[in-house]
C-alpha cells in the first residue's frame, strides 16, 4: 500500500526543490527517501526509479519555463520577445539552478516530442518570424539563440563571469543586441 500523502506529483516537486539545493546530479531515490523519512520501497509506488523520477523532474522544469516564457513574449515582437525571452531563461536559471540543469537531461524521443520542450522551440520560432527568417535559418537560428541562452546562463552560474569586469548584466544586454543585429542582418545562404 503506498505511503499517505506520497504522490508522484509532491515527490517530482520536492526533487525539483532538492535539486536546486544540492544540483540535479544529487537528486536520488535515497535523498528523497531520506528528505520524506521514509524507506527507498516506499516510492517504488510512485516512481519507477531514478531515471523516472529525473525524467519528471525535467518535465517539471520544461512545463515551469515554457509557462514563464509565453507570459514573457506575450504581446511582444521582435527584440522586445527576444529580449524578453532571453531575460526569462537567465531568470529561470539564475532562480532554479537544479531545475535549469534538469532541463537538458536527455529524454528518449517520444518523452521529449510530448513534453513542453516543443512549446519552447515554438515560442523562440514565433519571435523568429519578426525577423523574415525561412527554413532552414530558422532552425540555425532557433538552435543559435538556445546555444547562447544555455551557454550564457550555465557559464554564469558556474562563476565564469564573476571575476572580470564589465558586470555579466551588461553583456548580457550587449549579447541581446548582439543577436538582435545578427537577426536582422542574417546573411544569405552560399
Amino acid at each position: 500500500m503506498a505511503r499517505a500523502g506520497l504522490t508522484a506529483e509532491r515527490l517530482t516537486q520536492a526533487g525539483a526543490e532538492l535539486a536546486d539545493e544540492v544540483g540535479f546530479d544529487q537528486v536520488t531515490l535515497s535523498a528523497l527517501a531520506r528528505h520524506f523519512d521514509v524507506k527507498v520501497a516506499s516510492l517504488y509506488s510512485h516512481v519507477t526509479n531514478s531515471h523516472d523520477l529525473k525524467t519528471r523532474i525535467a518535465l517539471l522544469a520544461l512545463q515551469e519555463l515554457a509557462d514563464r516564457a509565453a507570459d514573457a513574449v506575450a504581446g511582444r515582437a521582435g527584440k522586445d520577445a527576444l529580449v524578453a525571452l532571453g531575460n526569462v531563461y537567465r531568470d529561470y536559471a539564475r532562480e532554479h539552478p537544479g531545475r535549469y540543469a534538469a532541463m537538458h537531461f536527455r529524454l528518449d524521443r517520444e518523452t521529449a516530442i510530448a513534453s513542453a520542450g516543443v512549446r519552447h522551440s515554438a515560442m523562440t520560432r514565433a519571435i523568429l518570424r519578426g525577423y523574415d527568417l525561412t527554413e532552414p535559418d530558422q532552425t540555425h537560428a532557433v538552435r543559435l539563440l538556445g546555444s547562447v541562452f544555455h551557454g550564457f546562463a550555465t557559464l554564469e552560474l558556474e562563476g565564469g563571469f564573476s571575476n572580470s569586469s564589465p558586470d555579466s548584466q551588461e553583456s548580457w544586454t550587449r549579447t541581446l543586441d548582439a543577436l538582435d543585429a545578427l537577426l536582422r542582418a542574417w546573411p544569405a545562404p552560399e
